[in-house]
């Protein structure tokens, strides 16, 4: 045995043979491949392969799908003219009826207006016709012979121009009542101090056969709130206002509630 047979070799192993030969048939293979392709190559450069490509057929579940769509926007489209439709209708509608309304105002106003001229014209026609009828049969009435008559009058003329002050008593100042009653003192007749109860003293007497003389009272009887005296010819002599003071006026103008007579 030689020396060195026990020391390992540090050659590479060789490598099998079949590894080899793989790696030949790989590379051959490769070159057969490009060898192939060169010749192959001008060929396929001068004549252009065209490939026709089918497409695939719809199922049967498909078609059903797509049909569904087709009819979804279909109804889709319908609902949305109908809505339209049914917005322009409500739209007109809306618009007529604030028309409508309008009108409406529009005539009860001019009704109202025409009610409230009728009825105007009617009391014109009411407090004229009174007027009227008052004035012919105050008109030509004339004074009693009766003195103390004559004398409460002459007092009540006297007395125009005087101040009106609410409860003053003369002989410069008055009120409505306190008037009236220190003109019939004058001749013995006490009244009472207030409007309220001049009234109601006397014979109620109508107003349509009025005396020169007679008391007249504005408001209710037992609750008049102003007196004067009837002097005669539609007239009337009263302690008016403040503003007005003592002053003789038309009946006409400010017609009395009712009138009473003591003399």
């Amino acid at each position: 045995m030689s020396h060195t047979a026990h020391i390992p070799s540090h050659r590479k192993p060789r490598r099998g043979a079949s590894k080899l030969a793989l790696r030949a048939g790989v590379a051959g293979g490769v070159l057969s491949t490009l060898a192939v392709a060169g010749a192959a190559g001008p060929a396929t450069a001068a004549e252009p392969v065209t490939e026709t490509i089918e497409l695939p057929t719809l199922t049967t579940g498909l078609s059903v799908q797509v049909a569904e769509s087709a009819a979804a926007t279909q109804l889709a489209a319908a609902q949305y003219e109908l809505q339209a439709e049914q917005d322009a209708a409500a739209a007109k509608a809306a618009k007529q009826a604030k028309k409508d309304l309008a009108e409406a105002k529009r005539k009860a106003e001019a009704k109202k207006k025409a009610e409230a001229e009728r009825k105007a014209a009617e009391e014109r026609a009411s407090r004229t016709s009174a007027r009227t009828t008052l004035a012919a049969a105050t008109s030509d009435v004339a004074a009693p012979a009766s003195g103390s008559v004559a004398t409460v009058i002459s007092f009540l003329k006297a007395q125009v121009g005087d101040a009106y002050v609410m409860g003053a008593t003369g002989p410069n100042a008055w009120d409505c009542s306190s008037l009236v009653q220190a003109a019939f003192r004058q001749v013995g007749v006490d009244l009472p101090r207030v409007s309220q109860d001049q009234s109601t003293v006397g014979t109620e007497v109508s107003l349509s056969s009025l005396q020169v003389g007679d008391i007249l009272y504005w408001g209710g009887k037992g609750s008049a709130y102003h007196t004067g005296v009837y002097i005669g010819n539609g007239q009337y002599l009263d302690a008016a206002n403040p503003s007005k003071g003592v002053v003789i006026q038309d009946l006409s103008g400010y017609p009395a509630s009712g009138a009473v007579r003591v003399l």
